[in-house]
């Protein structure tokens, strides 16, 4: 590690670019970093267990949900999505499979129009609507980021399947594991939870951008600070973006995640965890407008393997380093600070 990732972040604290966060690293089963900064609003200093909101840094558990449904026998990766969700099979959308839409391959990345009038936690109407809408591709032939659509995707398949709710079959898996992420927050965390604050450029870099405006404005709120940092959003289930973690937590996750005897590989089993953590989609990403290569819910990018969300959070996993890490802020704003953590630790 080149630089000190603690100094950084105080640095920045200090200088008003980071308003609250933290950064942790495992590596070889041990926290070698785990350091907070600033606070979650209100006065109230930061601490390790303090959780934010992450956006899509969200999307590989949503898919560890569904992966967890495909362990148990109740979906297989090629089957098609409408042999378990009937409405799914319109628009030529008939064929599409479990494996494209965890690998973002499914052509439905925006809600459509209509979702503009239509409530964030109103997730069987928004669901609804993804049902009816046209593919932007024909399913498979293309990738591009389901940048709010996923999480419904997923958890419709997890509700046709089995019956249970998404955030609630991941909150279950979470607590066995003993990763501190949510995909729903619990009264009793909600004390825990950071107030989001917009920075510099926030949120005009994605409303006036014609690919971004569409994909994170339907439905209508989704990068209002003051809608993210209301209680009906955080216990709702938005499960692409409504993720809400602690750094410690995130790199947990990492570290179990890649760890050859621990919980993930085990959950899963070999074939499945290699599909989850290799990639299963690669090309031009129409929304992110650059080359992608997509895993089931992962972005593999040269030695890392994770994923960032639009405010800065992210979390990874080095293969070169062998280590896992993230970085948790409170402050929306561009990737910057997110990268510098990254360059930091190379």
């Amino acid at each position: 590690m080149t630089v000190s990732i603690e100094v950084l972040l105080d640095r920045w604290h200090t200088s008003g670019r980071e308003p609250g966060g933290a950064v942790c690293v495992v590596q070889d089963g041990e926290m070698v970093v785990d350091h907070v900064t600033g606070t979650r609003g209100g006065g109230r200093p930061w601490t390790p267990d303090t959780l934010v909101m992450t956006y899509s840094v969200a999307k590989p558990f949503a898919a560890l949900t569904v992966l967890d449904v495909v362990a148990a026998g109740h979906l297989g990766l090629d089957q098609r999505v409408a042999e378990v969700w009937p409405d799914y099979a319109r628009h030529g959308k008939e064929g599409t499979t479990v494996r494209q839409v965890l690998s973002h391959a499914a052509g439905v990345p925006v809600f459509p129009p209509a979702a503009s009038g239509v409530p964030f936690d109103d997730l069987e109407r928004l669901t609804a609507l993804l049902a009816d809408t046209t593919p932007d591709h024909v399913p498979g032939v293309a990738v591009a980021e389901h940048a709010l659509t996923y999480g419904h995707l997923c958890d419709a398949l997890v509700r046709h399947a089995t019956g249970a709710d998404l955030a609630d079959r991941f909150g279950r898996i979470a607590a066995e594991h003993g990763w501190d992420v949510h995909l729903r927050v619990a009264p009793t965390d909600l004390g825990r939870v950071a107030d989001v604050v917009a920075l510099d450029g926030w949120p005009e870099v994605y409303t006036e951008d014609p690919r971004w405006g569409p994909a994170l404005g339907r439905p209508p709120g989704l990068l209002d600070p003051t809608v993210l940092n209301s209680e009906r959003f955080r216990t709702c289930s938005f499960p692409a973006i409504a993720l809400h973690a602690s750094a410690r937590g995130l790199a947990r996750f990492y570290a179990d995640l890649m760890d050859p005897d621990g919980p993930v590989i085990d959950r899963l089993g070999p074939e499945l965890h290699s599909a989850y953590v290799s990639t299963q989609a690669r090309g031009h990403d129409l929304l992110l407008d650059s080359e992608v290569s997509w895993t089931l819910g992962f972005q593999v990018d040269g030695d890392d393997l994770g994923m960032g969300g639009a405010g800065g959070c992210t979390a990874w996993w080095s293969f070169a380093g062998r280590y896992a890490a993230a970085y948790v802020t409170r402050g929306l704003g561009d990737h910057a600070r997110g990268d510098q953590i990254w360059s930091g630790l190379q």
